[in-house]
């Protein structure tokens, strides 16, 4: 018998303003999560041209629970292939990242080139007459780049990315310097016990209430833009004010903007469906995660430095990177522990209702809010429910 559609019922609220705690646990919300949105005609970052600046230079990652595999070829187009042998599916790379002439599968030794062409495999004499080797390269997806970070996604239906990104590259070039011209400097990991929404569910509202870091440069005075576009991004601008000497930290460097012509400000562009892009003052972060079950996320924080920057400014960026924006530095640190809260109060049935920001009526993308409203999310949340084809009650 043929099931039309599988999609588990989800009674969504009537009200604008609410969301069912139940899509934050729901093992089959997940699997249908990873076949309609992150399968879908959504575009994933995964990473920026500086992380693999070399020919033969590889990194490792993820969409969704699917592993892929970004390569500089030989002529310098990168190029992202799903992380699996051709042959019979075994993964290839297995370091996050790396430099290679060729893969070479361990199980039965295919050869592919950096381009993602099969070379050969042993024993080619004995394959079946249907057997053509250009039919065995690698699995390509989509790949489109803005400002030097590199898109993929595996849906022939996604929207070009231009289009998908309306309205936020302007922001974009702001957080990387304005050319996207960088080095890579490092980056961290981290596991959040949380649902891959809940991460993404971050707002405005409790920045200055959550974050002391964000209070000492001053974000509750500051003056900020935050606006939804027609895709579900979300951008915030804030203009902050050097931070005084003395008081809470005995090194003010850990917030302050060193770079020549720069005044301290924090631009945060949240990208569909769990992508950020941050300019902290002088950190320019990259964070790309994606879900390692219904319960964990996992999240790279990648960081760079502009790539004319003297070594002094370099090791600035670095200490301030990890220190302020890393898994355990001064914001994502109390992030992660409201997170796995928030994951455990979801258990409790009903649902979660968003207040700042909110005018009691349903909203519209594009829309502008004040820089500590919570509404905006609203915006992902029905474009979250449209893609799931869940109803409202």
């Amino acid at each position: 018998m043929i099931v039309e559609d599988a999609a588990p019922l989800v009674r969504w609220p009537e009200r604008f303003n609410e969301v069912p705690k139940e899509v934050f646990h729901r093992e089959d919300v997940y699997q249908l999560e990873l076949e309609r949105i992150f399968r879908g005609p959504e575009w994933h970052m995964l990473a920026h041209v500086a992380e693999i600046p070399k020919r033969g230079d590889y990194k490792t990652t993820y969409i969704g629970e699917m592993p892929v595999l970004l390569v500089r070829g030989d002529d310098d187009q990168i190029r992202v292939f799903a992380n699996a042998c051709a042959h019979r599916g075994v993964q290839l790379a297995t370091c996050s990242r790396g430099h290679v002439e060729h893969f070479e599968c361990p199980y039965h030794r295919w050869t592919f080139s950096i381009r993602g062409d099969l070379m050969g495999a042993p024993g080619i004499k004995d394959f079946s007459a249907q057997f053509r080797r250009e039919d065995f390269g690698l699995r390509p997806l989509r790949t489109s780049q803005v400002h030097g970070i590199v898109f993929a996604t595996s849906s022939v239906d996604a929207v070009p990315l231009e289009e998908h990104l309306k309205d936020t590259t302007d922001y974009i070039a702001k957080a990387l310097g304005g050319d996207g011209n960088l080095q890579f400097i490092g980056h961290q990991k981290a596991t959040f016990a949380c649902n891959w929404k809940e991460y993404s569910d971050s707002d405005g509202y409790h920045g200055p209430l959550l974050h002391t870091a964000h209070r000492l440069m001053k974000w509750p005075v500051a003056k900020g833009v935050q606006f939804m576009t027609e895709r579900a991004h979300k951008v915030t601008s804030i203009d902050l004010t050097h931070v005084p000497k003395g008081g809470t930290l005995n090194d003010n460097s850990i917030i302050e903007t060193h770079e020549e012509g720069l005044m301290p400000h924090n631009t945060v562009i949240s990208i569909f469906p769990l992508y950020i892009i941050v300019r902290n003052n002088d950190t320019i972060n990259l964070r790309y995660a994606f879900p390692r079950s219904v319960h964990e996320t996992e999240v790279h924080f990648a960081y760079f430095a502009r790539a004319t920057d003297p070594p002094e400014m370099v090791t600035h960026r670095v200490r301030q990177a990890s220190n302020l924006q890393g898994p355990s530095g001064f914001v994502a640190l109390e992030d992660g522990a409201v997170f796995n809260r928030q994951h455990i109060g979801s258990y409790t049935a009903g649902t979660v209702a968003f207040q700042k920001g909110y005018a009691g009526t349903a909203m519209h993308a594009p829309v502008h809010l004040q820089k500590d409203d919570e509404a905006g999310n609203l915006i992902r949340w029905e474009h979250y429910r449209e893609a799931m084809g869940f109803a409202r009650a």
